[in-house]
């Protein structure tokens, strides 16, 4: 889900899990950021039944270091990003990036399924 850059993601985090959950109702675990550590990790148990994890960076750690699960996020972040209409976002609907995101990702599967062949 893509909502205005005036709300804060942890603002947001209830409809987008609601929503998540709602779509994806196999689904048990999720990992989120240290941002959204506390009261949701409570609302996530008590209201959508599942286990919410936050993925934290390890204590006293100097540069870069690949942290389990995150590097996942951040990898198609990357990919995201050399899509160019996606590169910078001039859009005035969260609709219309949500749907250059999907055109972004089915462009990169396409392309992946057609190496293989």
């Amino acid at each position: 889900m893509v909502h205005s850059a005036g709300i804060q993601d942890r603002d947001d985090a209830k409809p987008v899990l609601t929503t998540l959950v709602a779509r994806f109702p196999e689904l048990q675990r999720i990992w989120a950021d240290g941002e959204y550590a506390g009261k949701l990790v409570t609302w996530v148990t008590a209201v959508l039944q599942r286990t919410l994890v936050i993925v934290k960076r390890p204590r006293h750690t100097q540069g870069f270091q690949v942290v389990q699960w995150r590097w996942i996020v951040e990898h198609t972040f990357g990919w995201l990003n050399r899509s160019r209409r996606l590169s910078k976002n001039f859009e005035a609907l969260p609709e219309t990036t949500e749907a250059w995101v999907r055109i972004a990702m089915i462009q990169l599967m396409v392309r992946r399924l057609a190496a293989r062949t």
